[in-house]
C-alpha cells in the first residue's frame, strides 16, 4: 500500500491555519474595542521597576564602558574553558599540562596586549 502526498491532504491543515490566524486577529480586534480605554498621567509614564525616571534614556555613554564589559566577558569565558582541565588534570598528564601553559600563555599576551592599549584606562 503506497500512500502519495496530494496537495488536497493538506487542506485540513491549511484550513485549521488560516481558522487560527483569524481566531488570533478577531480576538485581537475584540478587546482592543471593547477593553477599557482611560489614559491617565500615571499610565502614560515610563516605567522603570518602580524607579523614578531622571534624564534621557539617550545620553551618550563612553565607548570605555562597553570595552570593559566586553573584555570581562571575554576573559570570564576563556577562564571557563579552564575548568574541564582542572577536573581532568591527572588523565591528560604533562601533554595537557603543556597544552594549558600555551593556552594561558595566549591569554596573558591578549591581556598584556589590551594593557598596553590602554583598554582599561578610565580618563
Amino acid at each position: 500500500m503506497e500512500v502519495h502526498s496530494l496537495p488536497v491532504n493538506y487542506l485540513p491543515i491549511i484550513f485549521q491555519m488560516v481558522i487560527a490566524m483569524a481566531f488570533v486577529v478577531v480576538v485581537m480586534f475584540v478587546t482592543h474595542k471593547i477593553g477599557p480605554n482611560r489614559k491617565t498621567k500615571d499610565k502614560l509614564t515610563t516605567f522603570e521597576s518602580g524607579i523614578e525616571v531622571v534624564g534621557n534614556a539617550r545620553t551618550p555613554i563612553s565607548i570605555k564602558y562597553f570595552l570593559v564589559a566586553i573584555l570581562f566577558v571575554l576573559f570570564d569565558v576563556e577562564v571557563i574553558f579552564m575548568y574541564p582541565w582542572a577536573v581532568n588534570f591527572r588523565e591528560l598528564g604533562n601533554e595537557g599540562m603543556i597544552e594549558m601553559f600555551i593556552f594561558m600563555g595566549t591569554l596573558l599576551l591578549g591581556f598584556i596586549y589590551v594593557i598596553k592599549k590602554g583598554a582599561l584606562d578610565w580618563d
